[in-house]
């Protein structure tokens, strides 16, 4: 063996779980799950040719059990089994690394990171230089001298500065910072209350962990000291957990791993085994696919939206054999390594008509492009466009300045002057510009890709001379939803980029700063502004290829053809058109809030004996449980008392008339500083409008959320509440329309329970809660009074969100006692209802998941865990989610249906707000009549054909000036 020779070691086991998180489910045709096994050669096939190392060994884990369940039973007992999908897989990666004619390393009893250790100290001594590829954590202890890391995902080499930056301390002194900190992911303990951070900081002041343990009882911080000297031990059996074992006995010397020639015959047979033809074709062994782009994508551009039809939308095979069949750039039909390896990125600065046309020209012939916008607002309505990005392939983005230039001189030319190091910021002219991306943008046979589109249409929408629309898209934001809602924390780019790319993009302070110093986009040049835009195509073009081909394989392709993708340019239209709200009902509320404010601020401080800061938290706790002497109050880790509404409700019920005060005194605040007063700043001057912006994925259940004002959470059960909707107002000439369902949520719950009781009564027109309070108090309903009616309503909406004896007992002001009563009656009277409820929360046991009637999925967790509040809180949305995410996808279908509708009908109006279960529409004053009875017919049968409900949907609907009186 030469001198400097290279030894790779290949974290094998590490490339299994990044290759099976990495892809979408894969089979061969006899059903076998292969995902893994692809991500997994395609990737190591790429990095042995691109490396080419003198010697190489592939290593893997054997079995969980190793020493180090000898030292300490609970090192990884946390961790879960590996998915079913993934079992099958383990034995075929060692089939693959067979095929490529790689040497293959294992040990019983040890880990492969002990393994890397033993050979890495091998290599060294015989003068070779030390390649650990992986993104182990772990593995950064070893890195010294001729041992480096390269970590496979980021593409990224880690040498001893690398490992000072994650860890805070030189790789020698890695494993004395992990004993301190533990890993919760292996279940080393460390010492509590100690991270990263301050356990760098610990191990750079006394040296290492020995004598930072001898001196523990020098420490001035009093916990930190405390748990040192408690946990010391603790530390020191974290510390033999962490260490990896360099002497572990080799199963294949040094000279067994020479890089061995490929054996083609064997790896061609392995290949077509697995049906990888793309692999075949990148070795040699077939020819390449003749399909183009154009061809395999356009049919997906073209595909109906909301099309009932059962093949609408239909999502395209994810085997490998699919993915030759369907071209070069098909929807998940790269290799892994293309899709997340984001080194060597090709990213275009386009400033010149001739480079955006070749760009266009390309676009069109392959048929789907990715884009993005660089805006100056986060609120569509007020943003005004500053460059667009695009990306024909992982890689190869591009990024075309529009309006960069100094904030004072921002326009509409190019070559504008730059308030930065470049005197000159040549950009094509905007109205040329967009001349040349209408057509594109707005080509039936070019799918559009992006991520939260439906910034990027109203954006668009909103350019000079007619603007642009956008059309067809494919939105990786909502594919992220669709596929796994309730089972990723985020569906913004960062996170998923991150997530399934394991690549951490740039972020807009990286490059536009933060804080006071914090600059406009447009103020940065655009060389400046290039890699952060076409990067935002980039990784979402990228996880296109990912989520696309998981619609069909996990049977959402409806889901996302039928209820989200066609919504995204009704929600641009209605947050382009606003509503109009009224600065002077404003303005007086305002004060009249302030007034009576004023008012419960003299008594309560009348009641208090001594005046007080009611807002400050800390003041109101001291007065009501220190100076009053008031039972109940319980203090937080501040010190501080709670005062929050639980506990003044619960204080204002037992007759405590200062607790009773606040909470107006709050309700009234929290009105005119929320809407009041916040309202006025949000109307766009350009409009005199509010523009909302409505969140697609802000819950799980499919239901829409807005923000930038939040419409959807203005208090309609007080007055004062109801008051707010007085000043959303129609314009001149026109009138507003309220349309909502009545009870839809207990239409559903009747219908998915089969109650026979229930579904007669909604058949009939019975009031249902009147016929609830028959049936559980056994009142007939000519005797029925009001109060008895009120508390069949709460069982009846109690019920469906999971209500506990407890919650209903608060709610009604009764005891446990005969709150567990009334629920026992309802049940017994109901036995469906009961029935479902057990059904939905064994079903989210077993399969994580609950589904609505139109077969989305809502991930819910939190069964396993110990903690029983946990665990409730699982079970009530296990009942609920099904039910709400229903009647939300209901509402969605109406709205998807009803411009069309109305269009047909020669009707005008226009769809403003969308409300949980409520719709509104501004019509001229003419027309309101027509288009009310139009829109309430749509939305009773909005369910259709889909679902043949056994209750029929109701939809009532209003008509007036504002919309408090409209509703």
């Amino acid at each position: 063996m030469s001198d400097k020779a290279t030894l790779v070691l290949v974290d094998g086991s590490g490339y299994i779980f990044r290759a099976f998180h990495a892809l979408p489910p894969m089979t061969r045709r006899d059903g076998t799950p292969v995902n893994a096994v692809y991500g997994f050669t395609a990737m190591l096939m790429k990095l042995i040719d691109d490396l080419a190392p003198d010697h190489v060994a592939v290593v893997f884990d054997v079995a969980r059990k190793t020493f180090r369940s000898d030292i300490y039973p609970a090192y990884k007992a946390n961790r879960s089994e590996p998915p079913d999908e993934l079992v099958p897989q383990f034995s075929l990666v060692r089939d693959a690394t067979t095929a490529l004619s790689l040497p293959l390393v294992e040990a019983p009893g040890f880990e492969a990171d002990d393994l890397i250790a033993t050979y890495a100290r091998h290599a060294e001594a015989a003068g070779l230089q030390t390649l650990i590829v992986s993104s182990d954590k772990d593995l950064m202890q070893l890195v010294r001298g001729d041992v480096t890391m390269l970590d496979p995902m980021k593409q990224r080499r880690i040498g001893r500065d690398e490992v000072v930056d994650r860890f805070g301390v030189p790789p020698e002194k890695v494993v004395d910072v992990q004993s301190l900190a533990g890993d919760s992911t292996d279940n080393v303990p460390g010492v509590p209350g100690i991270g990263i951070k301050t356990a760098a900081e610990l191990i750079n002041t006394y040296g290492d962990l020995d004598n930072l343990l001898d001196q523990a009882g020098d420490i001035k911080q009093p916990k930190r000291r405390e748990n040192l000297l408690n946990f010391a031990e603790q530390a020191r059996i974290s510390r033999e957990l962490v260490r990896l074992k360099d002497d572990v006995p080799l199963t294949l010397d040094l000279p067994d791993l020479v890089t061995p020639a490929r054996d083609l015959d064997r790896l061609t047979a392995f290949l077509k085994e697995q049906e990888f033809n793309r692999l075949l074709v990148r070795i040699g062994a077939a020819e390449a696919p003749a399909t183009s782009i154009g061809q395999a994508v356009r049919s997906m551009a073209s595909s109906p939206a909301g099309n009932d039809h059962p093949a609408a939308g239909r999502g395209q095979d994810t085997s490998d054999r699919g993915a030759v069949d369907q071209g070069a750039f098909g929807a998940g039909h790269l290799d892994p390594g293309a899709l997340a390896d984001m080194a060597g990125r090709d990213y275009q600065l386009i400033t010149d008509v001739a480079a955006l046309t070749a760009f266009l020209d390309a676009a069109t012939a392959q048929g789907v492009v990715a884009v993005d916008t660089e805006t100056t607002s986060l609120n569509a309505a007020a943003a005004d466009l500053v460059g667009v990005s695009m990306a024909l392939a992982p890689g190869r983005a591009c990024y075309v300045p529009l309006r960069h230039g100094s904030p004072a001189q921002t326009g509409d030319q190019g070559g504008l002057d730059f308030a930065g190091d470049s005197p000159r910021c040549p950009q094509i002219p905007f109205d040329v510009a967009i001349g040349l991306l209408r057509p594109v943008f707005e080509n039936s046979a070019v799918l559009k890709i992006g991520h939260n589109l439906k910034y990027d249409s109203h954006v668009l929408r909103r350019t000079r001379n007619g603007g642009i629309r956008l059309a067809p898209v494919d939105d990786t934001m909502c594919l992220s939803y669709v596929l796994d809602g309730g089972r990723v924390s985020s569906h913004s780019l960062d996170h998923l980029a991150k997530h399934w790319l394991d690549h951490d993009t740039i972020k807009f302070a990286d490059i536009c700063g933060k804080g006071a110093k914090q600059v406009p986009f447009g103020a940065i040049s655009p060389e400046a502004a290039l890699d952060y835009a076409a990067e935002d195509a980039d990784v979402s073009l990228r996880l296109w290829h990912l989520f696309k081909p998981r619609l069909g394989q996990e049977h959402l392709a409806r889901v996302y053809e039928r209820l989200e993708r066609p919504l995204i340019p009704i929600l641009a239209e209605m947050e382009a058109r606003g509503i109009t709200v009224d600065r002077n009902i404003l303005a007086r509320m305002s004060n009249d809030f302030a007034a009576r404010m004023a008012d419960y601020q003299s008594r309560i401080h009348d009641l208090a004996g001594a005046p007080f800061n009611i807002a400050s938290p800390k003041q109101l706790g001291e007065i009501l449980f220190d100076k009053m002497g008031l039972q109940g109050g319980k203090k937080a880790k501040t010190g501080a008392y709670s005062t929050s509404a639980d506990v003044l409700e619960d204080l204002a019920a037992s007759g405590v008339e200062i607790a009773k005060e606040v909470l107006e005194w709050r309700q009234l605040a929290k009105l005119k500083s929320t809407y009041a007063d916040a309202l006025v700043d949000s109307i766009l001057a350009e409009t005199g409008r509010v523009h909302t912006s409505f969140s697609m994925v802000g819950a799980s259940t499919g239901r829409l959320s807005s923000s930038d004002p939040n419409v959807q959470n203005i208090p309609i059960r007080t007055v004062e509440g109801r008051q707010i909707r007085t000043a959303f107002v129609a314009a001149s000439g026109c009138q507003l329309i309220s349309a909502d369902y009545s009870q839809i949520e207990l239409r559903l719950v009747a219908h998915v329970a089969g109650e026979s009781g229930m579904i007669e009564a909604f058949r009939n027109g019975v009031d249902i809660h009147a016929r609830t309070a028959s049936e559980v108090f056994g009142v007939p309903l000519a005797d029925m009074d009001g109060e008895t009616r009120r508390r069949a309503k709460a069982i009846n909406f109690g019920i469906i969100y999971g209500i506990s004896a407890f919650g209903l007992a608060r709610q009604l002001g009764i005891s446990r006692g005969e709150a567990s009563e009334y629920i026992k009656a309802y049940f017994q009277n109901f036995p469906g209802i009961r029935d479902y409820m057990e059904h939905a929360k064994a079903t989210a046991r077993d399969n994580g998941y609950v589904e609505t009637l139109f077969g989305r999925r809502i991930y819910i967790s939190g069964f396993d865990g110990g903690n029983q509040a946990m665990r409730g809180f699982a079970e009530r949305q296990a009942i609920n989610a099904p039910i709400q995410g229903s009647a939300a996808d209901i509402i969605k279908r109406a709205m998807i249906r009803l411009p069309k509708a109305l269009d047909a009908a020669g009707i005008t109006a226009d769809m403003l707000l969308q409300v949980h279960d409520e719709l509104i529409f501004e019509a001229p004053s003419d027309q309101a009549a027509a288009a009310k009875d139009l829109i309430t017919s749509v939305m009773q049968t909005a369910a259709s054909p889909v679902l043949d409900l056994s209750v029929p949907l109701v939809a009532e609907a209003g008509i007036a000036n504002s919309w408090a009186d409209a509703h």
